[in-house]
């Protein structure tokens, strides 16, 4: 997964396409290499849904969260990369609720986790998803 860092709005994105990667880093925003590797398929996706007004994007395995977010106006991206099964590493959730934008973070790294939660006032969500590798 390709991890992606909007200077002007604090965002991270996450993609596994290169074109669009490519695409963003066009438009300034910055480049961060691999954030972890997603398994090509598995029986949790991990969905992407866009907030059109806060420009933010969020992803989540939880599927009666999307809808729940969809149903609030944002727009169901699909499917953007699956979760590992019962084997791989966790990628950790933290939630900055004074972001408008760029609220949530998704890190396999426990390091910048515990550092946005303890230094930065970002709120720990657990894991929120597998990766196979990072």
């Amino acid at each position: 997964m390709l991890r992606l860092y909007n200077p002007n709005s604090g965002e991270h994105f996450y993609t596994a396409d290169p074109s669009e990667r490519d695409s963003l880093v066009a438009l300034g925003w910055r480049d961060e290499g691999i954030g972890w590797i997603a398994p090509k398929e598995s029986n949790t996706p991990v969905y992407r849904v866009y907030n059109p007004n806060a420009g933010d994007h969020h992803y989540t395995t939880n599927l009666d969260e999307k809808n729940s977010l969809v149903g609030l106006g944002w727009q169901d991206e699909g499917i953007g990369w699956y979760s590992a099964e019962k084997e791989g590493f966790a990628v950790f959730r933290q939630y900055n609720p004074n972001a408008k934008a760029g609220s949530h973070n998704y890190t396999p790294d426990v390091d910048e986790a515990i550092a946005l939660v303890t230094m930065y006032h970002w709120r720990d969500e657990d894991v929120a998803w597998l990766a196979s590798g990072y």
